[in-house]
């Protein structure tokens, strides 16, 4: 037989303490609001960790507050949009089991009843205070001094009197809820620590619940989700913006960050319990790192390459990958203009002179950008942006790319990337990070190029031969060069920077900021982690790197089997035989597949059982299996 489950009201069943809450209301224009709702949460707080007596903490609040019957509408509406998230999620949960769920709280009916009735708990399943309304004015003079919730150990009281037969397990906050095991009433106690953890409360129980799915989880009682989330481990490198982390744990996830990159030994170690890794562009995510990775259920990379990532391993062991192929490309592209403007001006030097004491005012090699000739290899989303506005500044365009790309503007398509090198005065490279185009510029490129030619790296610091270029401006082929990638970068901002460019005539270097600037640090923060949370909750995969993109509806009282396999015939003839043979209904299905692997979502829309899932995690070629809800 399943528990009867004791809840309590007030910082559990909702996020915030009701009595904080009518405090702002009916004090909304007292003179003295901040310091009384400042006092009136410290009684609360002091009544709920049990270092006040109750019957005194609400004597003092009440006496405070000032409130009247008509606040009462208002607090009960505000109150419905602070139902905790694990509980509005399990709303189905608590209809379908209400007849052995409590809600015990020192709060009141008046307000706690309209909440919960609207997740199937009656009124004769809510035990809580009264007030007491004086009444022609309806002002609320105090409270029924007769219920035995208002008194201390009232809690404990009450379940003596409902003498319930069979396990009792308390979900709550407060040390009054506690005090209910510790007189021997229930079975168990869960901290409830989604909206506030006490310290005190949270030494006493049996287990520390963050969320209601955990409860659920831990119990084996049949939840929204298969996984609380609280139970997913994500790590985030290498300083990604606070927003990110923000939005991961408001999620509900346990979220580490740290400052730099790892090299792999270390990494290694520390991804084994990792559900989800956030990186940038210096940590690898090798094949090694992937072996340990045994949790890992997905990547964001908070950039735009991925080539920093294993990514067909992480295809072969059912691991997502999401980046940011547009976030930040604005920032990239603003970067590369002021640097074309900047060496065309020979500012650096200039600058650097000048901070020495020199003035050398010349326009000797000093010239406009407006009618040069911009080459740009690499026409993606920065090198088709960057194109447009070089247009709009007045200079000539043309592009080589090694796939068909749309032009933009009056921009000219180069048969081949010689082409591009012998009629550009500028050249750009925006190329992805593919192994084809490791040393992409060499010596020989350089040959080919106009004497005097500009030269910018902002793409990867592989694609170009760095002695190469070293040499091609040290002989004037080059006149000025931006790089802003390296082939070896410092792993954390303490490690000390060596290239053979450093100081080197009309050479700007940048510690890879193409996409740093804070709106596109932001950007990405926003996009990357909506990406992954999608990909958990719902199973969509839009925007995956690596797996085939699927984005498709929630559907409303199913449930979702996400099946992850080899690309190789009859996969989900196997599927659907297995939901045959036990005679379950396929409500949608959805299959996509790419040269490694398959991926089916299927919406199914009856209660399965243990041996279905262990069917479906054995069909062979099976990489992975998961249940959404």
């Amino acid at each position: 037989m399943k528990p009867y489950l004791v809840i309590d009201f007030d910082s559990t069943f909702t996020q915030v303490e009701a009595f904080d809450l009518l405090a702002e209301i009916s004090l909304a224009q007292h003179p003295e609001k901040e310091s009384r709702i400042a006092k009136i949460q410290s009684i609360t707080a002091q009544g709920m960790d049990g270092t006040l007596n109750f019957r005194q903490s609400l004597e003092q609040r009440l006496h405070l507050l000032e409130a009247n019957r008509n606040h009462l509408g208002t607090l009960v509406e505000r109150l419905k949009a602070h139902v905790s998230t694990s509980f509005k999620r399990n709303k189905s949960f608590l209809q379908a089991n209400s007849e052995r769920i409590f809600i015990i709280s020192n709060g009141f009916v008046d307000f706690i009843v309209p909440i919960v009735a609207e997740y199937g708990i009656t009124a004769d399943r809510v035990y809580a205070n009264a007030f007491v309304y004086e009444e022609l004015s309806g002002r609320i003079t105090g409270f029924d001094r007769d219920n035995i919730l208002s008194d201390n150990g009232g809690k404990v009281a009450l379940l003596r009197d409902l003498k319930l037969e069979g396990e009792i397990y308390v979900i709550g906050d407060g040390y009054t809820d506690y005090e209910i095991k510790q007189a021997g009433l229930a079975h168990k106690f869960f901290a409830f620590t989604e909206n506030v953890a006490r310290d005190l409360v949270a030494r006493h129980a049996d287990h520390i619940t963050p969320s209601f799915d955990e409860f659920l989880y831990i119990n084996r009682l049949q939840g929204a989700i298969s996984y609380p989330k609280n139970r997913i481990k994500v790590l985030l490198l290498e300083n990604v913006h606070p927003a990110a982390v923000g939005i991961l744990r408001e999620e509900g996830y346990q979220v580490e960050t740290h400052a730099g990159g790892m090299d792999e030994d270390e990494l290694c170690a520390r991804i084994q319990d990792v559900s989800i890794l956030g990186i940038r562009s210096k940590t690898q995510v090798t094949h090694k790192v992937l072996s340990h990775a045994q949790r890992l259920m997905a990547i964001g990379a908070f950039c735009i390459g991925t080539n920093q990532i294993a990514l067909d391993e992480c295809t072969k062991r059912g691991i997502a990958v999401f980046n940011a192929p547009f976030s930040n490309t604005r920032s990239v592209v603003e970067l590369a203009i002021a640097q074309i403007i900047m060496l065309q001006r020979n500012i650096s030097d200039k600058s650097r002179d000048m901070h020495a004491g020199k003035w050398d005012k010349s326009a000797t090699g000093s010239h406009e950008v407006r009618n040069k000739t911009l080459g740009i290899v690499g026409y993606g989303n920065i090198g088709s942006q960057l194109s447009v506005l070089a247009e709009l500044m007045g200079m000539n365009v043309c592009y080589y790319d090694v796939e068909e790309k749309l032009a933009l503007g009056n921009a000219y398509k180069c048969v081949d990337m010689e082409e591009l090198l012998g009629k550009s005065d500028i050249v750009s490279l925006h190329v992805d990070g593919r192994s084809s185009n490791q040393n992409l510029i060499t010596a020989h490129e350089f040959e080919q190029m106009k004497r005097g030619v500009i030269f910018l790296n902002l793409s990867r610091g592989h694609v170009v031969d760095i002695k190469a270029l070293k040499e091609a401006i040290e002989s004037g082929q080059v006149a000025g060069a931006a790089v802003d990638v390296f082939p070896y970068e410092p792993k954390t901002n303490q490690e000390a920077f060596v290239s053979e460019l450093c100081g080197l005539p009309n050479v700007i270097l940048t510690p890879h900021i193409g996409g740093s600037t804070q709106e596109a640090q932001y950007n990405i923060a926003q996009f990357v982690p909506g990406k992954i949370i999608d990909y958990v909750n719902s199973g969509n995969t839009s925007n995956s790197v690596n797996f085939p993109n699927l984005t498709l509806p929630k559907w409303q009282n199913a449930h979702r089997l996400i099946h992850i396999h080899d690309n190789v015939p009859g996969i989900l003839a196997k599927i659907n035989q297995v939901l045959a043979r036990y005679e379950i209904n396929i409500l949608g299905q959805y299959l996509k597949t790419n040269e490694l692997m398959g991926y089916v979502i299927t919406d199914i829309d009856r209660a399965y059982g243990k041996e279905v899932i262990s069917e479906l995690k054995k069909i062979e070629g099976t990489i992975r299996f998961r249940v959404l809800y």
